[in-house]
């Protein structure tokens, strides 16, 4: 019993230093950010896309936080963009930063994948784009019909892929979703003040990684 006093003021210690260095202080650092002036609000079709993102699960396998300077493998040499900052979630509730890269980051997948029709064929079938890839298919995203009607969408497939006699037309959530991932464009510059409220853990100083990581 006389131990139960020190364990009880130490569990509250240690909850209370967790809720300051992980809440309160980092909500203090960002409580100044605002959206550059490149990155523009999402649109009504982009949100429902976004929904359909974490409905299908698309966070569990891909991040949307390219990493900076020294973290594993510098992101840039990747292709996926500077290093992320605060500012460039300021449209996001909740942030999908993800956690898991068993396929790439896509915070710039719109920057570096334009076309729709790619997206919607990477979709309905990945292996009609890759080979070798890992991701699986969104065949209910997807309708076949016999005739095309005025306003659909048809994906373009390989011979080899398309259904005899149909078409694959995309149904709204796929083209919803692609619409989101189009969106997912953050190659504009970002500032030192910006790439100041990084975790610096890993990170060069703002000064040394400002040549390498967009900064302006």
């Amino acid at each position: 019993m006389n131990r139960l006093l020190p364990l009880l003021i130490g569990a509250i210690g240690v909850l209370l230093l967790a809720t300051l260095m992980l809440v309160i202080l980092p909500a203090w650092q960002l409580r100044t950010s605002e959206p550059p002036e490149q990155l523009q609000p999402y649109t009504a079709q982009q949100l429902l896309g976004r929904d359909e993102y974490v409905a299908n699960g698309c966070l569990y396998c891909h991040s949307q936080q390219p990493r900076s300077t020294g973290q594993t493998l510098f992101d840039t040499a990747r292709g996926w963009g500077r290093a992320s900052t605060p500012g460039d979630y300021f449209y996001d509730s909740p942030h999908l930063l993800g956690t898991m890269r068993t396929g790439p980051d896509l915070f710039n997948i719109g920057a570096r994948m334009k076309s729709r029709d790619w997206h919607l064929t990477h979709l309905y079938q990945p292996r009609a784009i890759f080979d070798w890839s890992l991701m699986p298919s969104y065949p209910y995203m997807f309708e076949l019909k016999d005739q095309v009607s005025e306003g659909d969408v048809v994906v373009r497939l390989p011979e080899s892929l398309q259904p005899a006699g149909k078409h694959v037309v995309a149904r709204k959530e796929a083209l919803d979703l692609v619409e989101y991932l189009l969106a997912l464009d953050r190659t504009y510059a970002t500032s030192a003040q910006e790439l100041d409220k990084r975790d610096r853990g890993y990170d060069r100083r703002p000064a040394e990684a400002s040549t390498d990581s967009g900064a302006k």
